[in-house]
């Protein structure tokens, strides 16, 4: 995230790790650091203000760069004046005496008002005019270090690196002793290592919680299949009992019909009956055995009313037991269908939860780095 009034496009110069003093600085010593130049939208960087032998040192692994300084700094301690002795990185010229214009200072590094600094040049480069800082060079903190450094050994692995200002240690820290200007590599080395650590620190903690979310994730995705499988079954189960249903209910009209049968058989033996009643006198015989058989049928009629009422009350008996299974099945869908509901809401539920959480992070990321440039705009 980029402070206001940083255009698209512009140049952005990034800030020193070392404790060179600003603009209000206590000792008014301006920043020794070289200065990073980022163009945004393009994805290309720069070193300005250093050489090619400070930007091969720059290059090296840090410890080499230390044992390297500290055998320089041994050789150089018996040497008569601070003024003679060459810069730790690279040789360079001794600082000029003439005044040039005031050198592009980042936001927080920079000689102080009114105090006119000397500028080494490299011998084949010609002096270069600075425009003065806009509104948009200022201080952006979220850069890699690594990236950066990658960058310019592939601009010296390509050799098109242009001609570059020294302005590793300007013309008021040469006065200052091999020692001090150790020191004071060292510092900035130290701060930009912190730097470092912290961000890969909060590298790993984001890796984490991506690791748990999608952990979580999983758990859903199969919580939901059982849900579904579950939902299924039940309503196979559902579908089976209609059809056991419809299959009582076809025997039941199978019964009816068998019944109404049967009451047709009876009307037909009442009319012969009345038939043989009309003919008794010259039937006498006929008529006995007509009413034998009357009775013997009416027996039977009973014993088929009694057992077919003995049917219909146990088909009766079925249906209403049917129903009752019938309706807890109803039941049952229907909790299972308000818990399918639920379980879809609290899946809609989580992902919103998980859509706050990653907004918030992510919110939570770009203040404070945003906190950051602030403080370094106003350090």
């Amino acid at each position: 995230m980029l402070p206001p009034g940083s255009g698209k496009g512009a140049h952005t110069h990034l800030p020193s790790f070392g404790g060179g003093g600003g603009g209000g600085g206590d000792t008014g010593t301006p920043d020794l650091a070289p200065k990073l130049l980022w163009k945004k939208g393009s994805g290309e960087s720069k070193v300005t203000g250093c050489t090619r032998d400070q930007q091969e040192a720059l290059t090296r692994p840090v410890s080499a760069q230390l044992d390297r300084w500290e055998e320089e700094a041994k050789s150089r301690r018996d040497l008569p004046s601070p003024e003679l002795l060459p810069l730790p990185v690279g040789s360079h010229k001794p600082p000029q005496k003439k005044n040039h214009p005031a050198p592009v200072t980042t936001a927080r590094s920079g000689p102080p008002p009114g105090i006119k600094a000397g500028r080494r040049t490299l011998p084949s480069a010609k002096r270069r005019p600075h425009n003065a800082p806009s509104a948009s060079d200022v201080a952006v903190p979220d850069f890699s270090l690594a990236k950066t450094i990658g960058k310019i050994e592939g601009q010296l692995e390509e050799g098109n690196t242009p001609d570059l200002e020294d302005d590793l240690l300007p013309g008021a820290a040469s006065e200052l002793g091999a020692e001090a200007q150790i020191r004071f590599l060292k510092a900035k080395l130290r701060v930009m290592q912190e730097e470092l650590d912290a961000l890969a620190q909060e590298c790993g903690k984001k890796e984490d919680e991506n690791r748990s979310l999608s952990g979580r994730l999983r758990e859903v995705e199969e919580e939901r299949g059982r849900l579904q499988r579950t939902a299924a079954l039940q309503q196979s189960q559902i579908e089976k009992h209609k059809s056991l249903c419809e299959d009582g209910k076809r025997r039941s009209e199978g019964l009816q019909q068998k019944l109404s049968g049967v009451e047709k058989e009876l009307e037909t033996l009442k009319r012969a009956q009345k038939q043989a009643s009309a003919s008794q006198s010259t039937m006498e015989v006929r008529l006995n055995r007509a009413l034998e058989e009357s009775e013997k049928y009416k027996m039977e009629l009973n014993r088929l009313k009694q057992s077919n009422k003995d049917v219909v009350n146990q088909e009766h008996k079925k249906l209403e037991e049917l129903k009752i299974e019938n309706k807890r099945l109803e039941k049952q869908k229907e909790e299972l269908m308000a818990g399918f509901k639920k379980q879809l809401k609290l899946i809609d539920i989580l992902k919103r939860q998980k859509m706050h959480i990653e907004s918030a992070k992510m919110l939570s990321f770009t203040e404070e780095e945003f906190m950051k440039a602030l403080e370094w705009g106003n350090a």
